[in-house]
């Protein structure tokens, strides 16, 4: 990202500088400064072409970290936002290129954003993510953002009150081998939330997020 941020400097190139923006806004909310994150999606956007991916994904990366900060005005303002700026795009032709915001990619940060605020909406979007991710409607299936998907639906169900299927959906994200490490604090969150509610399934799934991620127990069950 080092590179990109120096070529944009370098080139006046303000859609790659955004990028760079949205990424470390990323970064930042993986790290817990959620407040960080919101000021730097917003600097993002403040230099993003307003035709650009970027600034969409810039707008959704600030509303995710609304969520975390439990902000529903300003996350619900934020989706509006993503939503109006996504609703005239085509579906692209290679769907699962990051760089290239689509309605479909729209859907999905939806699910994330209000499962993190507690929406129990985030179960219908979770469910309709996961349906098409899995099916060949917009290409190959992708079975890596499936499992992301997975752990929305976990903590929607939970929300929910649905705690046995919570967990079972979160153990099949677990076990699928496709979490990559930067979602690893995400299946945490879910198994700590399993075990808050007292369910038996929690060591099950803190054993197996044990096995199958990073090989340690989840922080919050150790």
């Amino acid at each position: 990202m080092r590179a990109a941020a120096q070529l944009a400097r370098e080139t006046g190139h303000a859609e790659i500088a955004a990028w760079c923006l949205e990424t470390q806004a990323w970064q930042v909310l993986t790290a817990g400064d959620n407040r960080r994150a919101v000021d730097i999606a917003q600097a993002a956007q403040h230099i993003a072409p307003r035709d650009g991916s970027a600034f969409i994904q810039a707008t959704a990366q600030e509303g995710r970290a609304w969520a975390r900060l439990g902000a529903e005005t300003e996350t619900r303002t934020a989706l509006a936002r993503v939503e109006k700026l996504v609703s005239p795009l085509p579906m692209p032709e290679r769907p699962e290129h990051h760089y290239r915001y689509d309605p479909a990619k729209s859907q999905a940060y939806t699910a994330t954003t209000l499962s993190w605020l507690g929406d129990p909406a985030a179960e219908s979007y979770a469910r309709q993510v996961l349906a098409r991710l899995e099916s060949a409607v917009d290409g190959p299936p992708r079975p890596r953002r499936a499992a992301s998907v997975r752990l929305d639906l976990s903590l929607a169900l939970i929300v929910a009150g649905r705690h046995d299927e919570a967990a079972g959906t979160a153990m099949q994200a677990v076990t699928s081998g496709r979490l990559v490490s930067s979602n690893y604090w995400r299946a945490r969150e879910v198994i700590h939330a399993v075990a808050e509610r007292g369910l038996p399934e929690a060591r099950e799934l803190s054993e197996a997020y044990r096995e199958t991620c990073n090989g340690s127990d989840p922080p919050e069950l150790a």
